[in-house]
Formats: structure tokens, sequence, C-alpha cells
């Protein structure tokens, strides 16, 4: 199993974890809810987030195809504000990828469809849903496939640019 390390502190996870390993790399992590989605190719999905007291900590897989993920850190002091890590997930690779709190989350559908799981520890709060553009300038995001390829849902379309942020982390 590797060990969870980056520069931004989200962290690549092989499956299948094991809980007394998780609990001792992370033990201020207590997932409540698990959630699954599928998708069809080109089906881009963020960048999200949830503020405080709602802001959620997710770990993300793939159960069946593939997808580009993406974590953008969005906390104010950290030296790697405003950068993104981005990491195939895929039912082959098997990998998983823990995305913290203090970070916009998304991805986009590579393969023909897709069935997207995630955990989070901390509830879906509507009133506390916030975002940034997908295709944001300033973060120049590769997402591995043309714009005219991308389907985002009504309110993703709505979301506003990076340098509008005022970060709540």
């Amino acid at each position: 199993m590797s060990q969870p390390s980056t520069a931004m502190t989200a962290a690549t996870l092989w499956s299948p974890i094991k809980k007394e390993w998780f609990n001792q790399n992370f033990p201020h992590i207590e997932f409540i809810q698990d959630n699954e989605s599928q998708s069809q190719r080109g089906v881009l999905r963020g960048l999200h987030f949830q503020t405080p007291p709602f802001a959620q900590t997710k770990l993300v897989r793939v159960i069946q195809g593939e997808v580009l993920d993406v974590a953008v850190d969005l906390r104010k002091d950290s030296p790697t504000y405003g950068q993104h890590e981005t990491i195939i997930l895929s039912a082959e690779n098997k990998k998983q990828f823990l995305v913290p709190k203090g970070f916009a989350h998304g991805f986009v559908v590579l393969s023909d469809t897709a069935i997207f799981s995630y955990k989070v520890h901390n509830p879906y709060a509507p009133k506390n849903e916030d975002g940034i553009i997908w295709n944001d300038a300033d973060l120049k995001i590769d997402w591995k496939i043309k714009g005219d390829e991308v389907h985002l849902s009504g309110k993703d379309h709505l979301l506003p640019a990076f340098k509008t942020l005022n970060s709540p982390f």
C-alpha cells in the first residue's frame, strides 16, 4: 500500500484500504455516507466544495470505467493555494483519492460510462454548496477531453471564476 503524501496533502490510496491502517493514518476522518453516480463520457461534475461547518473530506474511486479526478487547494495559508492535483481513477487501476476539506473537487468521465463512488465525512448541505467554474483561466486544468465534449449540469455552468473566490478555508 502506498504512503499518502503529496505537496497538497491530497492522497492517492490503493484498494482495498484496511480500516485499521486508515484509522491510524487519518484518525480525524470518520465517513458517514457513501454515494454513487453513473455518468456518460464527457460528463463533468465540479469544481465543488462545501463551506464550513459542512466542509467535506471525500474518499473517491471508480467502480466501472475511467475518470480524471481533480482537487484544487482552497486553503488560503497553504503554499499550494490555487494549485491542483489530477489523477486517473479507473476500475482497472483501483486507485482511490482522498480529497480533504478545504479543496474543491471535480471529475470528468473519460470512458463511455463510469460508476463513481465516494465517501464523505459530513452531510450534504445545499446552503453551504459552492464551486469554481471547471475551465477557469487561472487554474489551467487539463481535463484530458475536448471542451466541446464536456457536458455540464445547469448549476455547473454558472459557477464563478477562481479569482472571485473568497475562500472560507
